[in-house]
């Protein structure tokens, strides 16, 4: 493990080996999901979903699924207050979607009815006694045939489907490209792929005569959660109470709304019954969203000697029916496409397009692993092109401490330096490889945290509050969203850092409208550093209160300073005169007439850039070996180069990053999403293909510490970052392994095949020319 360290600090508990703090639960199945949720009178609901990709919705009668014994209600958009949604509440035109659509559906697999029964059996076969009329309409399924002017309108009004466009620039781009000593130009495809969570969506809903909704589900945001509903349904958020126990994974496929928790919402108004809706597998597959598909065309300029002049790039996705957080995505691809390095000049134009297919919206990467695919692998070529060393000419144009990306971001903490020192080493140890056998690499950066306000909240990002009890301990109060990703133990391990308490002192609760304050979940890499930085001012304010009492009880000079360490209440510089932390408790809630003291602590970036306060940087280093025969992949050896700022959660930042390059493997080789007239082909964990436990090869993470004077104790993205430089870095190992240039991904065997005989024709031809 390598380390590097910009400001050392004297840490008790951060960066320590602490389990999950909910480890225990989930192994011994104590922790409860949305799956596991039972109310009493509960009712169980199935969806009706469209068959068709494109249609209008003439009529639907539901008499004899109501004549069904067992059969509660169905509802349908005429049940609703018909009010289209969407995450992007800032911009009301990008609020598109009904999730029971009123007069059209957009997409198969969209829901057209919900049933109520008192079995998930008898539901299921009440969807079939549903008959509706539909119109069909032509349909079109490609961004580039649906910017057609002949094409169907997808959303009336909204002229050749384009959704959103984006625009970023900087620089002389023309300048650059005149200066420029080679040029070259390239086209790519890069699809789709679902977020595969263990759990699927699920919610349960629970309307009282009151007016009061309480709901369980399965997301990444309480917060969001509780906002949308309360605007789908007519309410005040207050009296909506959003729950996310346990959540099974998120991968930025669960902070919007969803078919579970809106059907079961409308279901229990009707019935002041619960109602749990729980997606089956291939529902979540066709009936949820995916990671946006990319049509990517970048031309590059540079000198002979690899310096960047000048990037011009152009996006088209395919947005599906709905906007979702493509708008997001479509901004961020072109934003990273530009990291991690320093260009003269740089333009980006990126369009998103509905189709009638599964809606796209932000995954894991959020744009990113797309634009590393395109970015990273041109820039391999060039470097073979000019003769140049691809580690060397990256470092020379690779960001530093202090460098600004003009109009977008300024960068305080950066490691990139010291991950090609120890990429470059991992190559060169690796010396003369096998036949068919290659390594490559890829460079990548990553925001903690996004700073627009695009949901329009009116509150902090983050906000904690930490009350400390007479016995010494704590109970943390967070908005911030655990899904998997170890964030209540990351906050845990702030909070006894911050106090100077241990671990199992802390008690976290998360994820509840009712009882935490709001926080804008789980996405972008943003907990560790917004929500830590709530979590720290809270303690911090808690702290001060209580060293007040420290500081008169023990009757010191005022020139001295206290500090709590391990329980320890101790004067700095001597250490050895103190109390007891449990001994200060009891003496300060006395003194505070019998109050328990109260910490409150929030977060909201200022002044930091267009896009994020802070940025990981990381290199992907991947050797494979290739069938030439079947185009077969296999994962060899792997090394991982992360500039995370200080570590907080040591297991917990490990098992990111495996994540990370497992799904982005995954991503790279593997997970092909194939659609035939608007339907997705392979809706099952048999057809569709993913990474197992047997193909990963070993993971080692060398880590570099850095600080971030924007995260608490120092800390930054670590996880969702790596996703993005992955599957750059398979498309370069097959490069040269191969002698082969990858232009779509997933990179699937029949493309090596096929590349490789292509290749074999061009040699064959240039040898007769010779």
């Amino acid at each position: 493990m390598t380390t590097t360290s910009l400001a050392k600090q004297k840490l008790s508990v951060i960066n320590t080996h602490v389990v999950n703090i909910d480890g225990i639960a989930k192994v011994t199945g104590r922790a409860t999901y949305t799956f596991d949720v039972k109310l009493p009178g509960m009712l169980y609901g199935k969806i009706l979903r469209s068959p068709h990709p494109h249609a209008k919705i003439l009529k639907i009668d539901a008499s004899k699924a109501l004549a069904l014994h067992g059969v509660k209600a169905v509802v349908t958009g005429k049940d609703t207050l018909g009010i289209k949604q969407g995450i992007w509440r800032r911009y009301q035109e990008l609020c598109d979607e009904q999730i029971l659509p009123v007069d059209k559906v957009r997409y198969i697999g969209e829901p057209v009815a919900a049933v109520a029964a008192v079995t998930e059996e008898i539901a299921e076969m009440a969807l079939d006694l549903i008959e509706v009329d539909y119109e069909v309409l032509p349909a079109v399924y490609e961004p580039m045939d649906a910017m057609k002017k002949e094409a169907p309108t997808i959303h009336e009004g909204v002229e050749r489907n384009i959704n959103v466009t984006r625009h970023i620039e900087w620089g002389d781009v023309e300048k650059g490209f005149e200066n420029a000593d080679y040029i070259r130009e390239d086209s790519f495809f890069c699809g789709g792929q679902a977020h595969m969570c263990m759990e699927t969506r699920a919610a349960v809903s629970s309307f009282t005569p009151e007016g009061k909704m309480t709901i369980y589900h399965s997301n990444q945001s309480a917060y969001y959660l509780q906002a949308l509903m309360a605007g789908v349904l007519g309410m005040r958020e207050g009296d909506i109470r959003v729950i996310a126990q346990y959540v099974g994974g998120g991968f930025g496929g669960k902070f919007e709304l969803d078919g579970a928790i809106f059907c079961s919402a409308i279901l229990t108004m009707k019935l002041f019954r619960p109602v749990k809706i729980c997606y089956t597998r291939e529902e979540d597959f066709i009936a949820t969203k995916r990671r946006t598909p990319m049509h990517y065309w970048v031309r590059t300029g540079v000198s002979k000697t690899g310096k960047f002049l000048a990037r011009e790039a152009r996006v088209v996705s395919n947005g599906g029916a709905y906007t979702g957080m493509g708008a997001t995505a479509l901004y961020l691809t072109g934003f990273f496409h530009s990291f991690p390095y320093k260009w003269g000049g740089y333009r980006y134009d990126g369009y998103r397009v509905y189709t009638n297919t599964l809606p796209s919206t932000s995954m894991r990467g959020f744009g990113a692993p797309q634009a590393m695919f395109c970015s990273e692998q041109q820039l391999e070529w060039i470097a073979a092109d000019l003769g140049l060393d691809p580690i060397e000419m990256r470092r020379q144009n690779g960001h530093t401490p202090g460098y600004e990306v003009p109009g977008q971001a300024y960068i305080d903490s950066c490691g990139l330096d010291e991950a090609f020192d120890i990429m470059a080493k991992w190559i060169k140890d690796k010396g003369k490889l096998p036949e068919n056998r290659g390594i490559g690499f890829s460079a990548a950066g990553f925001m903690s945290g996004g700073i627009f306000n695009w949901f329009d909240t009116p509150y902090s990002f983050s906000s904690a509050v930490i009350t400390i009890n007479e016995d010494g301990t704590v109970i943390l109060h967070i908005g911030a969203t655990e899904i998997g990703q170890g964030s209540n133990t990351t906050m845990a391990i702030i909070a006894a850092e911050t106090l100077g308490c241990k671990v199992e002192d802390i008690k976290v609760h998360s994820g509840d409208t009712d009882h935490c304050p709001a926080d804008l979940g789980a996405w972008g890499s943003r907990q560790t550093l917004m929500t830590g930085n709530a979590v720290m001012r809270a303690c911090e304010d808690a702290k001060h209160q209580l060293l007040e009492f420290a500081l008169a009880k023990m009757g010191l000079n005022i020139v001295y300073d206290l500090d709590i360490k391990d329980r320890w209440v101790h004067i700095v510089a001597r250490p050895e005169r103190g109390m007891p932390w449990e001994e200060l408790v009891k003496i300060a809630t006395r003194g505070k007439d019998g109050q328990r003291i109260i910490g409150r602590g929030y977060y909201t970036p200022h002044r930091k850039g267009m896009i994020s306060p802070a940025y990981s940087y990381m290199l992907q280093g991947v050797e494979i070996e290739i069938d030439k025969e079947t185009g077969k992949i296999t994962l060899i050896d792997s090394l991982t180069a992360h500039d995370c700022g200080q570590p907080i959660n040591h297991l917990g930042l490990i098992g990111q990053l495996e994540g990370a390059f497992s799904m982005a493997a995954g991503y790279g080789y593997l997970e092909y999403m194939p659609y035939e007239d608007g339907k997705l082909m392979n809706p099952n964990l048999v057809d569709y293909k993913m990474i197992r436990a047997t193909e990963m090869p070993e993971t080692p993470v060398a880590e570099i510490d850095t600080y971030e004077p924007e995260g608490p104790y120092g800390a930054k993205e670590a996880g969702e970052g790596l996703t993005n430089p992955t599957a750059a870095a398979i498309g370069n190992a097959i490069f040269h392994a191969l002698g082969i240039q990858m232009k779509e991904c997933p990179i699937r065997p029949h493309m090596i095949v096929n590349a490789l005989k292509e290749k074999a024709e061009k040699d064959k031809t240039a040898k007769k020319g010779k």
